[in-house]
């Protein structure tokens, strides 16, 4: 027997459609079609974390990918066509991004090329710390904050980052869908000239090309996969450029993100409640009976310390004290919130965008360097001059809350006194004191904010604005209902008279008529036409290079999960080599093909395709046991790379001779032996020539194991951590192996690893009663696994089949 220990065991509640494993450590992810999120350990396949769908991202996952740190876990929603980055740690979604179509594959790759550029780019990263001050956390008390702006940690947006290193996420879809994001965050190249749905991708390591498996629809309107290699030399030849602004690009994307949360905070920070004044007023001017202008009701009671009986009522009985008290409290705190949340994230976070915006300039300007990649330095200075309005847009707002916590706290401390006089009460003798110059601020204040306005009632059914911070918060085309008064500025005027000043593009424009939502939308608006242009650029420099027609499959395929799905990608980094490994079952289903190229398209590859015949021993063993072992027919359910020199496979004997399942490992030394060259027809699928395919018989020595009791149809393995996962074809029955063991006592410590096996099965079980929903109880679960492996194959089948039912 092989050196494969089982270590886990699991029978799900809901179908697995997805499931990848991590590349630095023991942990698998999961996707189920509720779509929920699963994240298991190895040992005894414990769950570690789960994240349920939600309305906010999508309930159905399509895809899933680990970024090459494995801190970050990718996962694809077809529902509501975003794309989630999730932390490992704690199952918190960092950054979201929407999609044009919906993703149905999708790869996460790391560049592993060397050069000094890039070495003196990695030492420099942290270039902008000694000019650019640490961004402040988002407060923790509002709803919409983001997990990477409100924990306490060293640096958010660099911990999303990742490594200095490029690692690039390329995502596919329908109609050849097909894009380019560094560090799965900023988008490097929207690529064109896929005809088809997107099956598998894989991104060299060197960059110089992309392959990728689709599916169209041939002459015969059959479903056709294709081999389709696209050529990325510009990538591959201008990477240390590359680098340099994804980072940069990635940077700027973030701290937009970072201010469209500030902004949101502070809308969140503004109360409903600082409408009642402005609400109240208009009823009264609806109500009233007499002809007066409420201003001059308000000026006579601060004047003559006399109201109306309409005044009077509306004082007392409708604002009360009470409440003019907790309305006073309720803007002081509110117009606190807002104005550090604009001194401390939005200034701040301004300045940082200022900063790397102008580097990006400065990139742009080499035009030797950066211009090949669409850097286009006038559409950047458009970029800072945006951001200039927004910072200008939000000191302005900092000026109107200054000045409005002033007004407000005069006129209500009046306003207050003349209540408590009109009920009789005690009024404090700090509070009894007004001198003539405050007199004159409460009545410059009712004069500027008391007076009815006809057209506001009509914009927006109230004829007063007394509250005017409101308005820049609000996300709205229309103009300010009450801009600032600029009479007596004399900057402004300076400008205006200065015709040379007018026009100098070192000046920023202010809008004072817009909101800062607005000059914000407008600011992203501009940034985004500056991002989106390197993807258009370097998108259009694709080309394809191989466009191969494989063989065609049947409709019914159709219902099988396609991430699933053979043919399988590979990149072998070393030997600089794209893999497909595929099945074409309609024409020989008992052989495995194996076609190569060349990550260079230009590259010429001897051998380009071989397979690899099934149907022979699976033991090549010369001892007397040997002659004992019956000539199984296999055809291949599934494979995978397991590293650069080994595949990984699960076979099916034919029904005739029971339909036994298979776990076994192959040196791809042994497929790669044959010397018989194949001359590839253009004109004609693979398929149609698939007997002049040169071909090897399978040599598996003791690398395999039988898959007792289990329906295995799917695995998914990872060469560097060892291990792999196999899937049953309900989706739902999974066991874990540990691949590279050695096996020391044989036999007997196979069924002593057997036996620990399933008590370490029913403890992880009995551990997680509250956190899985399993289909069975424990004890009842694990009865069952005792039973099924004394059963026969055919009593399995009924059990799966009630299991589904």
């Amino acid at each position: 027997m092989p050196a494969f220990r089982q270590v886990g065991e699991k029978q799900l509640p809901n179908p697995v459609l997805c499931m990848a494993w991590s590349p630095k450590r023991d942990l698998i992810a999961l996707a189920n079609t509720t779509g929920e999120l699963l994240l298991h350990r190895l040992a005894s396949f414990q769950r570690v974390w789960s994240l349920p769908p939600s309305e906010y991202t999508g309930k159905e996952i399509t895809a899933l990918a680990w970024r090459p740190d494995g801190k970050i876990l990718a996962f694809s929603l077809g529902d509501t066509k975003q794309v989630v980055l999730c932390g490992v740690e704690k199952a918190e979604i960092l950054h979201v991004f929407p999609l044009q179509n919906p993703v149905t594959c999708m790869h996460w790759m790391e560049v592993m090329e060397k050069s000094s550029d890039l070495n003196s780019f990695y030492n420099s990263e942290d270039e902008s710390k000694p000019f650019l001050p640490k961004l402040p956390t988002l407060p923790k008390s509002y709803s919409t904050t983001s997990k990477i702006f409100s924990d306490d940690k060293s640096d958010e947006i660099l911990n999303l980052l990742g490594e200095v290193r490029l690692n690039i996420l390329v995502l596919g879809g329908d109609a050849g869908f097909v894009e380019l994001y560094a560090y799965g965050m900023y988008k490097i190249a929207t690529l064109a000239g896929v005809s088809g749905t997107c099956r598998s991708l894989s991104l060299s390591s060197d960059l110089k090309s992309l392959s990728v498996i689709t599916q169209v629809r041939s002459a015969e309107n059959n479903p056709e996969i294709c081999y389709v290699q696209l050529d990325t030399r510009l990538l591959s030849d201008c990477l240390p450029e590359v680098t340099r602004m994804a980072r940069k690009f990635t940077h700027i994307s973030t701290l937009l993100q970072y201010l469209h949360l500030s902004l949101t905070c502070m809308c969140e920070a503004w109360e409903d409640i600082l409408m009642q004044m402005d609400l109240r007023l208009t009823k009264f001017v609806q109500e009233k009976n007499t002809s007066t202008q409420v201003q001059d009701e308000f000026l006579e009671l601060l004047l003559w310390g006399q109201s109306s009986p309409e005044l009077q009522a509306l004082l007392m009985n409708q604002l009360t004290v009470k409440g003019l008290k907790k309305l006073g409290q309720s803007i002081e705190s509110s117009y606190s919130s807002i104005q550090k949340l604009v001194i401390s994230h939005l200034q701040s976070g301004s300045e940082a965008l200022l900063y790397h915006l102008s580097e990006v300039k400065g990139m742009s300007l080499w035009k030797q360097k950066f211009e090949p990649l669409g850097l286009d330095s006038a559409a950047i200075e458009g970029a800072i001059t945006a951001v200039g309005s927004f910072s200008l847009k939000a000191s302005e707002l900092l000026q109107v809350i200054d000045k409005s916590m002033k007004n407000f706290k005069a006129f209500f401390r009046w306003l207050y006194v003349a209540m408590l006089r009109m009920c009789d009460e005690h009024v404090p003798p700090e509070l009894n004191k007004m001198t003539q110059k405050d007199i004159a601020f409460v009545a410059d204040f009712l004069s500027e904010h008391f007076s009815e306005n006809e057209e506001l009632f009509d914009r927006k059914g109230k004829y007063f604005n007394v509250e005017r911070v409101g308005q820049y918060l609000k996300d709205e085309d229309e103009d300010l209902m009450s801009p600032p008064n600029t009479k007596g500025n004399q900057w402004l005027k300076f400008l205006q008279e200065s015709t040379h000043l007018k026009e100098s593009p070192l000046l920023f424009p202010s809008y004072p008529q817009k909101s800062l939502h607005f000059v914000k939308r407008m600011m992203e608006g501009v940034i985004e036409q500056c991002l989106q242009k390197p993807a258009e650029v370097i998108g259009k420099s694709v080309k394809q290079a191989i466009f191969l027609p494989l063989y065609t499959v049947p409709d019914s395929s159709e219902n099988t999960p396609r991430l699933f799905e053979l043919p399988s990608l590979w990149n072998d980094k070393k030997a600089k080599m794209h893999y497909v490994l595929f099945c074409m079952p309609e024409i020989s289903p008992c052989k495995l093909y194996l076609l190569r190229k060349g990550t260079d398209p230009n590259r010429r590859i001897p051998n380009i395709i071989m397979s690899l015949d099934l149907s022979h021993h699976l033991d090549n063993t010369d001892d007397d046991n040997a002659a004992a072992q019956p000539n199984y027919i296999y055809s291949c359910l599934d494979a995978r790379f397991y590293d650069d020199e080994m595949l990984t496979m699960v076979l099916q004997a034919s029904e005739e001779e029971n339909g036994k399942r298979v776990l076994a490992q192959l040196p791809l030394a042994s497929v790669l032996s044959c010397e018989t060259e194949f001359k590839w027809d253009p004109n004609l699928r693979l398929d149609q020539q698939s007997r002049t395919i040169p071909c090897q018989e399978l040599v598996l020595g003791n690398q395999w194991r039988e898959l007792e009791s289990m329906k295995a149809q799917f695995v998914a393995v990872n060469g560097v951590r060892k291990v792999s996962c196999v899937l049953s074809g309900n989706l739902r029955h999974i066991r874990v192996f540990e691949m590279d063991v050695e096996d020391e006592d044989e036999e007997g410590a196979e069924s002593q690893n057997t036996c620990a096996d399933h008590d370490q099965l029913e403890t992880s079980m009995t551990s997680q009663v509250q956190g899985d929903e399993c289909v069975e109880t424990e004890d009842e679960a694990g009865e069952q696994r005792k039973t099924l492996f004394q059963k026969t194959e055919e009593h399995l089948e009924s059990e799966e089949a009630l299991e589904l039912s």
